[in-house]
């Protein structure tokens, strides 16, 4: 018999949920920001300016930046660790996603409160 040695318990579990809450996040952000888009309807820049201008559009903004590139993080790491063999190339490519969804985290953030 051989003894399988168990490491990172429940990580599966907790990852999966994960998305699928980061996808909920995603999907009522979606709804809330056409139904913005309906109410303001934005035809100029100083209208979108305006649609972003309260505190808690902005605050809505940037916890839809922040599921979705957590989202696309547990997503490219599945995918990286499913189809790329090699450990150097897996690890380049892990670190090279987390690099520049943090950048794009820091460029949203930004955005949202240079308005």
């Amino acid at each position: 018999m051989v003894d399988r040695i168990v490491t990172g318990a429940h990580y599966g579990l907790r990852d999966w949920l994960a998305q699928r809450i980061t996808a909920l996040v995603v999907a009522a952000y979606a709804i809330l920001f056409v139904g913005a888009v309906l109410v303001c309807s934005p035809d100029s820049h100083a209208d979108w300016q305006a649609m972003f201008a309260p505190l808690w559009m902005r605050l809505a903004s940037f916890v839809f930046f922040f599921s979705l590139f957590w989202h696309a993080w547990i997503g490219m790491r599945d995918i990286f660790m499913d189809y790329v063999k090699s450990a150097a190339a897996r690890l380049s490519l892990q670190v090279l996603t987390i690099v520049l969804l943090v950048a794009y985290m820091a460029w949203a953030a930004q955005i949202l409160w240079s308005m």
